[in-house]
């Protein structure tokens, strides 16, 4: 009897299985922030070390496409920035051993889950089943976490002391169970993110990974355990993402059928008629959206502005090289932070935006143009797009010990096309013309 499609098989669809149904047991302990750096650089040395024993994963690494090697070279270069940064404002040995070993727990993760989806053999299914299962476990926990303000439970249970090994804060090592919202009073969840908006990104993506399963119950278990996760997050951002991004891949899934013009043709015509409006409307709802918390969207567009500031007047090829603290203003939160291209610019100028900016959009791009191919071109392009929505509201680098099985399926389908491609190439050549020897023409 063949193995269910679902069931992990390999050693990569095994490990990532396992991790991401851990996911609350990891949060729990305190160790969630660090098993994603390990979880990447296992699976990227499991794919070097496959792809120089094993013929067929060495042919795959030989077609790797070119936007893997996109992301490999700008997560690199982020690297080599960072150093440039350091060295121009002479920040010491220290802070520079300091600042690699957390390139290597951010920025790195970014090249090296894509490397390990387009080499190691990876299924989408396990990787759908996987989150499926975490919703299921979501869901049970659910009461706690609703409860937890209302019969007297800390927000914080504890902070586990792996915060010894080094991060960004001790939200990362807090086994958190609700925060109150300043102001208003009234409770907020983030989950197992440091924050809430995060939550509300993970939630996006889980939402999107589980309408993939191809079992009604499961796919119903993890679609719902996503949207609680979104709503009770109050996240405004994933609220927008998950009311555009479907839509919008699935359009692009059918640009190549007729109908799709025929609709489209009128539906220009109608926006060209009504555009006016339509703008007012939209800069009514932003309106609206920057007031539904009024605090924390001006905190950021103040960080956003001192970020721009001290990037063009201080630092503009390679950034400040390290995070600094803003003023009172904002609350003496990071520069640059809640914003990729504000932080990227600060911390690593302008060729660290620019090392972001052609991967992530040469990404788009080529997924956008495969979208027409299959359900999992869809999915990865869904991925991506998370990514560019939400590089405007967050760091990248700093969440993705969360958002990592996104990465994998998004490099698994990158590479997939190529190996299929050289597959159809290779069965076209005639076995006479495979035999001669090449000549020049």
């Amino acid at each position: 009897m063949a193995a269910s499609t679902d069931h992990p098989q390999t050693p990569a669809e095994r490990l990532i299985s396992v991790a991401i149904q851990s996911t609350w047991l990891l949060w729990l302990v305190g160790g969630l922030y660090i098993s994603g750096p390990v979880i990447g650089w296992t699976l990227a040395l499991m794919a070097c070390w496959l792809a120089y024993v094993d013929a067929r994963v060495s042919e795959r690494f030989a077609l790797l496409p070119l936007t893997i090697w996109l992301w490999i070279v700008g997560m690199a270069a982020m690297l080599l920035i960072l150093w440039a940064g350091h060295a121009n404002f002479d920040l010491g040995t220290g802070k520079t051993i300091k600042s690699s070993i957390g390139w290597a727990k951010g920025w790195a993760l970014i090249a090296l889950f894509p490397l390990a989806g387009a080499l190691l053999q990876v299924r989408e299914e396990v990787i759908y089943r996987a989150v499926c299962k975490l919703g299921a476990q979501t869901l049970m926990l659910l009461p706690l976490f609703l409860l937890a303000p209302f019969i007297g439970l800390p927000e914080t249970l504890w902070v586990s002391p792996l915060k010894a090994v080094g991060g960004p804060g001790p939200e990362y090592f807090a086994t958190t169970l609700y925060t109150i919202e300043p102001g208003a009073g009234t409770p907020r969840w983030q989950f197992f993110a440091p924050w809430s908006p995060a939550a509300g990104m993970v939630a996006v993506i889980f939402v999107l990974l589980a309408a993939r399963d191809k079992h009604v119950g499961w796919r119903t278990v993890g679609i719902i355990a996503g949207l609680v996760l979104a709503i009770l997050s109050q996240s405004r951002l994933a609220l927008v993402a998950l009311a555009v991004i479907a839509p919008i891949v699935w359009g692009l899934g059918r640009m190549d059928r007729a109908w799709m013009w025929y609709l489209a043709a009128p539906a220009m015509v109608l926006l060209g008629i009504f555009g006016p409006a339509l703008i007012e409307v939209l800069e009514a709802l932003m309106n609206d959206f920057s007031a539904a918390r009024a605090d924390s969207s001006r905190v950021r567009a103040a960080l956003g502005r001192i970020a721009i500031e001290r990037w063009q007047g201080e630092a503009y090829w390679f950034g400040h090289g390290i995070v600094e603290n803003g003023p009172h203003l904002v609350e003496y939160m990071p520069i640059g932070s809640h914003h990729s291209w504000y932080g990227l610019l600060f911390v690593k100028g302008l060729t660290g935006a620019i090392a972001l900016a052609v991967p992530l959009f040469s990404t788009l791009l080529v997924l956008a143009w495969r979208a027409r191919q299959g359900s999992a071109e869809r999915v990865a392009l869904s991925m991506v797009f998370v990514m560019v929505l939400y590089s405007f509201g967050e760091n990248l680098e700093i969440l993705a010990y969360l958002y990592w099985p996104a990465l994998v399926l998004v490099g698994k389908v990158l590479a997939a096309r190529s190996y299929e491609v050289q597959r159809d190439g290779a069965r076209q050549v005639p076995e006479e013309d495979a035999a001669q020897p090449a000549t020049a023409p």
